[in-house]
């Protein structure tokens, strides 16, 4: 639309007034050529004397552009002359009226007008006397077209490009994909399904697809010497196809079910163009089928075969100073046909791509690419599996990559692959010691550790806080688990040294020492510790004293502690869930005839009250002394239980929630929602779970536990 030649065409001007009061605003129109095509002039103007030269808006019409100038601003908008909205209210209105108040206040200065304005717009409403609905219709109508070419543009584009890239994909190798994972993955595996009846095995071959009787037993005829022999078929064993020679594992008839599969996903990447790439994930997989027919005895079985097939899933093309672009293959289920789209499924039905196995080609692939130093390589051969397309597109972002992996910084690596960049000091810098935040003698120490993150974090620790530990300090402190908040409260009263040797002695466990219980032992010690230097310094005490900083029993003071601090409303918090949960109380006996057990290592027991749960949630930083839990256990929906160290039996070690019903355990968790020590406290949980099924608590047991 010509604006600036629509802006020197003098105004209509408004020729006459409206008699009527109620009438706001009136309405001309004429038809205009501006470059050589027809426009639709629509000036507004206010039904008052003052307002007759100049309209309060001029709508302009093409056939497929529209403008809404406002002479009193001196600008365009594409405002439309009636908004969505449930009142209809036309564009100058100054409130919402009724459809009937529209029709008195908006009105057209002749009949011509409104013939004019149907003839232009060419639309139908469903009220020929509300005219703005012509126009309304029109602008709309040039709105949704609009719209509408732009996204079939961009789709075309799309689709150019989609083509483009599939032209420029070389063929993918299917046979050897498949030869090589039918004998690298699974390892030509074939199987021989067997049924016994006496001295004789029915058996069918995956490999040749034939069945036949073989005797696996002797017997006490001439004949049976000259009869087919196999060796005696049993359950996972393996044996030789008396058929064709072939090596299978034996399965028996009754357990099987027709057809069992396994599924591998690798990885093939491919030169894309000049310097590009493209990472290609395929599935392939193997299924074993078992045919049966109804015999005279029940199902018999007649044939058996294997299938090797692979479908390639999607494809991540890298190209320099571009966004990475995955397609993905689909399929569509009215036409019947697969196709490869450039976008993703929607919601929980998405193609997701997961780690998986790297085929050696890509390697070579890679040389004279932008990825040709990419470490990936290196990178897969320390962790079991990796996802290509997340390493190449955070090699993208940040080629610091590179560098950690050669030096050997696997755990860091795995962390910025997963976009946790909370570990990266600065993105910009090249050194590895500027890139992570820590002291440039640290690397080395990082180094023999992979990386280690935790161990990292304490790194970063020392250089935030300025301070300049000995390697095995930092090791030491990293097995604590302590955050830089409390580190630092307690260096304001005593050097590190100081506080790594309280807290072993008080956990009375060494550093350094490979038993899970003992790690878990030193970070609940530290946690303790550092809370109760915390609460000291909080209630106003002197930590330079001695006495104060290095209490004779940890545990004690710092339940002392707790019980000070804030005491009045700890006070009144615990009166409160006494009052409103008392059958916590009242039902412990019962309880703890039900779930108490104890070996050499461990105790569990019900809680006491709700005064205890809510203890037990405030010293283990989890949320177990919320209401929700106090009122299950208090209705009898769910039980509070505490598993703790049997020679420390008043420290919380794990909270344990069983449901009241049916023997199970809902959920434990030890400090701040971690469980520690896991696969050993599992093991020992399961095993307290089988005896309360089975009545036996009450008997004495070596614990499942190994420290």
């Amino acid at each position: 639309m010509k604006k600036k030649a629509i802006e020197k065409i003098p105004y209509l001007g408004l020729k006459k007034l409206s008699r009527k009061k109620d009438v706001k605003y009136i309405g001309i129109t004429e038809i205009r050529i501006v470059g050589h095509e027809r426009h639709l002039f629509l000036e507004v103007y206010r039904n008052k004397k003052e307002s007759r030269e100049t309209p309060l808006v001029r709508i302009v019409l093409a056939k497929k552009d529209f403008g809404t100038y406002w002479p009193e601003k001196e600008e365009w908008t594409r405002q439309k002359i009636k908004p969505d909205s449930c009142y209809g209210r036309v564009i100058w209105g100054e409130e919402h009226p009724t459809w009937e108040q529209e029709k008195k206040e908006n009105i057209l200065q002749s009949t011509e007008d409104l013939e004019r304005i149907k003839k232009f717009c060419k639309a139908n409403v469903y009220d020929k006397e509300r005219w703005w609905e012509y126009i309304y219709e029109h602008e709309d109508d040039i709105v949704i077209t609009a719209r509408r070419n732009r996204k079939h543009k961009a789709y075309m584009r799309r689709q150019e490009a989609l083509a483009d890239r599939m032209t420029h994909t070389k063929e993918l190798p299917e046979k050897e994909i498949l030869d090589r994972a039918d004998r690298l993955y699974f390892h030509n595996q074939h199987y021989l399904y067997y049924k016994k009846h006496g001295c004789w095995a029915h058996i069918a071959c995956s490999k040749c697809g034939g069945v036949t009787d073989a005797r696996w037993k002797s017997g006490i005829s001439y004949e049976s010497q000259f009869q087919s022999w196999t060796e005696e078929p049993r359950e996972g064993h393996y044996g030789t196809c008396p058929m064709c020679g072939a090596r299978g594992e034996y399965k028996c008839q009754g357990k099987v079910k027709g057809t069992h599969d396994k599924y591998i996903h690798l990885f093939l990447g491919q030169k894309y163009k000049e310097n590009g790439m493209v990472i290609r994930y395929v599935e392939v997989g193997k299924k074993w089928t078992l045919g049966f027919i109804c015999g005279d005895k029940g199902p018999e079985m007649y044939n058996a075969s294997e299938e090797l097939f692979g479908v390639e899933i999607a494809r991540a093309y890298f190209e320099p100073g571009k966004k990475v672009q995955i397609d993905y293959h689909k399929h569509n289920p009215y036409t019947g046909k697969d196709f490869w789209d450039d976008c993703n499924l929607y919601g929980t039905a998405n193609i997701p791509i997961g780690a998986g196995l790297i085929m050696s080609e890509t390697y070579e692939e890679m040389k004279g690419t932008i990825f040709q130093y990419s470490a990936l390589q290196e990178y897969a051969k320390n962790v079991r599996e990796v996802n290509p397309i997340d390493y190449l597109e955070r090699y993208s972002q940040t080629p610091q990559i590179e560098v950690l992996v050669k030096m050997g910084l696997t755990d860091v690596v795995e962390k910025l692959v997963k976009c946790y960049y909370g570990i990266v000091a600065d993105e910009n810098a090249r050194r590895p010691d500027q890139f992570l935040g820590i002291r440039k003698e640290r690397v080395k120490q990082l180094i023999r550790k992979q990386g280690d993150i935790e161990l990292l974090e304490t790194m970063q620790m020392e250089k935030r806080q300025n301070q300049r530990w000995t390697d095995e300090q930092v090791e030491h402190l990293t097995e604590t688990g302590l955050r830089g908040d409390q580190v630092e409260l307690a260096l304001k009263y005593m050097t590190m040294q100081k506080l790594l040797n309280r807290i072993e002695k008080y956990a009375g466990c060494e550093y350094g020492s490979d038993c899970s219980r003992a790690l878990a032992q030193i970070r609940h010690t530290a946690t303790t510790y550092a809370d109760y230097l915390h609460m000291r310094e909080s209630l106003g005490y002197d930590l330079n004293n001695t006495v104060y900083q290095h209490p004779q029993n940890l545990a004690e003071e710092h339940m002392k502690m707790l019980m000070q601090a804030d005491k009045e409303k700890e006070d009144k918090h615990l009166g409160e869930v006494a009052e409103k949960y008392p059958n916590i109380r009242h039902d412990y006996k019962k309880l703890r005839k039900k779930y108490f057990y104890e070996d050499d290592r461990y105790i569990i027991r019900p809680a006491r009250s709700a005064e205890e749960i809510v203890m037990e949630g405030r010293m283990l930083h989890h949320c177990v002394g919320g209401a929700g839990y106090l009122n299950k256990h208090n209705t009898g929906q769910t039980h509070i239980l505490m598993l703790r160290f049997k020679d420390t039996p008043d420290i919380p070690y794990i909270t344990v929630e069983i449901d009241a019903k049916i023997p199970r355990i809902l959920q434990w968790y030890g400090d701040k929602d971690k469980k520690p020590d896991e696969k050993n406290m599992q093991s020992w949980l399961n095993t307290w779970l089988m005896k309360l099924k089975t009545g036996t608590l009450t008997e004495t047991i070596q614990s499942a536990a190994i420290a």
